[in-house]
């Protein structure tokens, strides 16, 4: 007779899902953050801060007044405007530059250090990002009929086109860039500056700013 084996259930596959909290009234950088740390759980990155810290920590903008406090406690991250208690470590960050430290952080070293990296998750492949930026960002009024992205790769350029229609919009640049851009961790206006490059007429940037704007914080 044959034992029928066993299998036990995958501890991780049960484990419930980190969640991260924002304010009702959340100001920009709250919803930067409550994004940002939605896309490192959703690709299950840095869980062992996230879903095991413990602690707060503030961040702070290093050009505007802008911050919030991350509270972590029983596997869930609630993201607060302003500074108004005490923490346990603080962050200087650019917030245009996907989180970049601007002065050495203070307070709880090892905190400090996960935190960083709980908000520098992997980006997905650009088509995936360009795909779900698509999805979001087509509903906008005034957003062009087509959007084409052409990746520049060392392989040579690779294009993916979403909709259909005689309006077009094109986005070149790294996979990266793209990446960045249609995830919403790079502002679009920022990329331009960074090299990407757009073709369309300025209505059009305006309306894809917003599109990036959408994306960026999640509204």
């Amino acid at each position: 007779m044959t034992d029928t084996p066993t299998i036990s259930p995958d501890p991780i596959a049960q484990r419930a899902p980190t969640r991260i909290d924002i304010d009702n009234d959340a100001s920009p950088i709250v919803r930067l953050l409550g994004r940002t740390l939605r896309d490192a759980v959703h690709a299950g990155h840095a869980l062992e801060i996230l879903e095991r810290g413990t602690g707060t920590v503030a961040v702070r903008s290093h050009n505007t007044p802008q911050a919030a406090t991350l509270t972590m406690r029983d596997g869930a991250v609630a993201v607060a405007g302003g500074v108004f208690t005490s923490v346990d470590a603080t962050l200087v960050v650019d917030l245009e530059s996907r989180f970049a430290l601007r002065q050495d952080p203070a307070g709880d070293t090892e905190l400090a250090e996960g935190m960083v990296r709980a908000l520098r998750p992997p980006l997905p492949p650009w088509r995936q990002a360009a795909a779900r930026f698509w999805e979001l960002a087509r509903a906008i009024d005034g957003i062009p009929e087509v959007l084409v992205a052409i990746a520049q790769g060392p392989d040579g350029p690779e294009e993916s086109w979403f909709g259909s229609g005689p309006t077009t919009y094109r986005m070149v640049g790294t996979p990266d860039a793209l990446a960045g851009v249609f995830t919403g961790t790079d502002y679009l206006l920022t990329a331009l500056d960074s090299g990407l490059r757009v073709q369309g007429t300025l209505s059009q940037l305006s309306v894809m700013t917003a599109a990036s704007w959408k994306v960026r914080f999640d509204v």
